[in-house]
């Protein structure tokens, strides 16, 4: 009976501890199962490695050249138009003539007041007649007014000669239009035989200092790239419809601060809207060939002037006053490695539209960033990879 026992109770032995195998196979079985489920639940996230470098930024902008010094010269007399003597696009000399007014009626009222003075000459030379014949006659009183009406007569020369000798003056001014510098005539809107409609009769522009066009950027952008005054810019000018670009060097002139235009902070789908500051940069060209009202483009690539971590504009969130990114941090398990996100506090960046430099004390460039996410996430969110 002894004999026969033990084979039952190794059988028996053998029984619990397969009982028990299959249990525990069964738990291990259903804890990864859950946590396999579990872990398809978590939000699904796709993540960027941040990239230690400086950011490259494009400034563009277009415009008309136009002359950088540039007068309206206008018909002051009132007079019709005589003759025009030039046409747009010619070249002048300063003191040429422009434009001849019909001056005809100021000539005849010239000619008036000289015929006036020539009237109070002979008067007054009768008057000195008279005086001869009362100072013979030796009448006191006459004699001293004989003297004060041939003073008076001198008087009314000297007004009457001023008057003549201004009126020849404007005569001369008003009678012709001169060029009041070397330039090119770029407009004329006089036209003969008419008076002039309140536009300037002619436009001139200066020849020698050259041509100019405008754009608007954000003045922060400005900075990123160090954009100053005196900073030489390469550009393309358009001369016409059909004609090839080329490229001409310009300087930077002038850099006027404008009014803020309104835009989105970066990072989020519904960006808080902020006042962005703007400037206005005037680029100037010297070169003979240029006549102005020809199109020009600007497109200047630049790296940053200071370096940091650049991570794409929409990994960065925004709450409130804060901005900051999501990483991944990785947590070592018995049933496997848990991926946890933790938020990261931006101190500041600059961005170029579709990347950022950002400066942080908690991220580093070998570390994952969250880009995107199946769901709204928090600090202390575990998810999964993609």
């Amino acid at each position: 009976m002894e004999i026969t026992g033990v084979p039952a109770d190794r059988r028996r032995k053998k029984r619990i501890r397969t009982a028990f195998l299959l249990l525990l196979g069964v738990l291990l079985f259903f804890t990864f199962f859950s946590n396999t489920l579990e872990s398809l639940m978590l939000p699904k996230v796709t993540t960027v490695q941040p990239e230690s470098r400086s950011l490259e930024f494009t400034l563009e902008g277009s415009g008309m050249l136009r002359p950088v010094s540039e007068v309206q010269l206008l018909n002051s007399s009132g007079w019709k138009v005589r003759q025009i003597l030039v046409k747009e696009g010619d070249k002048v000399k300063k003191g040429q003539q422009l434009i001849l007014y019909d001056s005809q009626t100021a000539e005849s009222e010239l000619q008036d007041e000289v015929s006036l003075l020539d009237k109070q000459k002979i008067l007054q030379q009768t008057l000195q007649d008279q005086f001869i014949q009362t100072y013979l006659e030796g009448d006191e009183l006459q004699i001293r007014k004989a003297r004060r009406e041939i003073e008076a007569g001198k008087l009314d020369q000297a007004t009457q000669a001023r008057k003549i000798a201004g009126m020849r003056d404007q005569l001369a001014r008003q009678q012709q239009l001169l060029a009041p510098f070397d330039g090119i005539v770029t407009q004329v809107n006089a036209i003969p035989g008419m008076l002039s409609a309140g536009a300037p009769d002619l436009v001139l522009s200066s020849s020698s200092e050259g041509y100019q066009f405008d754009f608007m950027a954000d003045a922060e952008l400005l900075s990123s790239l160090g954009v100053s005054l005196g900073e030489k810019i390469e550009v393309e000018v358009h001369p016409s419809e059909g004609q090839q670009a080329r490229p001409l060097q310009g300087q930077v002139a002038e850099i006027k601060t404008v009014q803020a235009r309104t835009g989105s902070s970066s990072g989020e789908e519904n960006g808080r809207a902020e006042e962005i500051p703007q400037r206005n940069v005037f680029i100037r060209l010297a070169e003979d060939s240029l006549k102005g009202g020809e199109q020009v483009q600007v497109k200047l690539k630049k790296p940053s002037l200071q370096e940091g971590l650049v991570v794409p504009d929409k990994a960065i969130h925004q709450a409130g006053e804060r901005s900051f990114v999501y990483k991944i941090e990785e947590q070592r398990g018995a049933l496997g490695n848990n991926f946890v996100v933790r938020e990261v506090q931006i101190r500041s960046s600059i961005t170029n539209g579709v990347d950022s430099l950002i400066q942080t004390d908690t991220l580093y460039e070998d570390e994952l960033i969250i880009l995107e996410s199946s769901e709204p996430l928090q600090d202390g969110n575990r998810v999964r990879l993609q």
